[in-house]
């Protein structure tokens, strides 16, 4: 892999040698990089019947690539302290059930979130009152606090002090919800650190997972704020090489899902390619084929790579030498398996 990379990035270097006008404007153009534009999943093309498709799930599935020993291990939990682990002795049985307990829990820890579209704002008015107007200078909210409701349905409505009947908004309809259901770990409000240089300071140490979590917490997935944050995460991964650090957790799923629908799986499928997971990279053309309704009339790996790089690759030069790199280290490969069964 380090070779791959050697090879490739050696073969760039010696096609391409920017004077000091184009240096400038690389600079300028990574400067710009870090003002990201918030990406939200709109109604009019709604992602949710294709993610939740099966052949769609098992792709993202296999991307992410599943690492036990990742998946378990310790994580940052605050104050929570971390338990001792535990020995016994196991029968075969026993042995066999717990490595299914242990399946079904990496299971659990690797379900993708959610990928659906911005939800509608809220602004039905059910009545107009003129005579109920300067009642009140405060604005009068009315919940219905039966449980087993769903919070996505449950009925809050609003007075407003000209007198108007509304449905609440969805950010207070959130705040309601918290205070009568509130669920674990979410905040009234959301916290700072998904918002300007809190965010940023976050992204430039690469914590995309601790993001991505916290996100899952206190927004829905359907929120403008939780697609907002996740996909400036995701961007950012993608333009800083970040793919290691979410390989292996439940946000992979979604970001390939969100980088294969913008059209913008070109510096993934470079990763994949000087890492020689030339399968994955497979797999992942067969999702972008998938989404977008296209056809690779290749079938192996590397025709598909080298058709997509044709068709529809905005960084043809940079992912053509990925893939010379890649030959010329198979063939020196094959020259020296051959030549140690000459030898023999």
């Amino acid at each position: 892999m380090a070779a791959l990379r050697h090879i490739s990035r050696k073969l760039y270097n010696l096609s391409f040698k920017p004077d000091s006008y184009s240096k400038t404007r690389t600079c300028a153009a990574c400067f710009r990089l870090l003002n990201y534009s918030a990406i939200e999943y709109s109604e009019e093309q709604n992602p949710a019947p294709l993610f939740f498709d099966k052949q769609v799930q098992h792709l993202l599935r296999s991307l992410t690539r599943v690492d036990l020993a990742k998946v378990n291990r310790r994580r940052k939990v605050g104050d929570t302290k971390i338990s001792e682990p535990e020995y016994k002795f196991m029968t075969d049985e026993q042995l066999q059930q717990a490595i299914q307990e242990a399946e079904k829990t990496t299971e659990e820890l690797l379900q993708i979130p959610p990928v659906v579209a911005v939800r509608i704002p809220k602004n039905k008015v059910l009545s107009r009152d003129p005579a109920l107007q300067g009642l009140d200078e405060s604005k009068m909210v009315f919940t219905d606090i039966t449980f087993g409701v769903k919070d996505s349905d449950r009925l809050i409505v609003v007075r407003e002090p000209d007198g108007t009947l509304r449905e609440a908004e969805w950010e207070m309809r959130n705040r309601i919800n918290q205070i009568y259901f509130p669920k674990k770990e979410r905040s009234l409000k959301p916290a700072k650190m998904f918002f300007g240089k809190y965010l940023e300071s976050l992204l430039d140490r690469k914590e995309y997972e601790f993001i991505l979590d916290r996100a899952c917490i206190e927004f829905e997935p359907n929120e403008p704020n939780y697609q907002q944050v996740v996909s400036i995460t995701y961007q950012h991964a993608n333009d800083n090489n970040g793919f290691e650090l979410l390989r292996s957790t439940r946000h992979f799923g979604a970001m390939t899902f969100f980088l294969v629908w913008n059209k913008n799986i070109d510096n993934l499928l470079l990763e994949l390619i000087e890492t020689i997971h030339l399968n994955e990279a497979k797999e992942l053309l067969k999702l972008f084929s998938k989404i977008h309704n296209v056809n690779f009339d290749s079938d192996t790996e590397i025709e598909m790579i080298e058709e997509y790089i044709k068709k529809y690759s905005t960084k043809k030069a940079t992912l053509e030498l990925a893939m010379q790199a890649y030959k010329d280290l198979e063939k020196q490969r094959n020259e020296v398996q051959s030549a140690a069964h000459g030898s023999n």
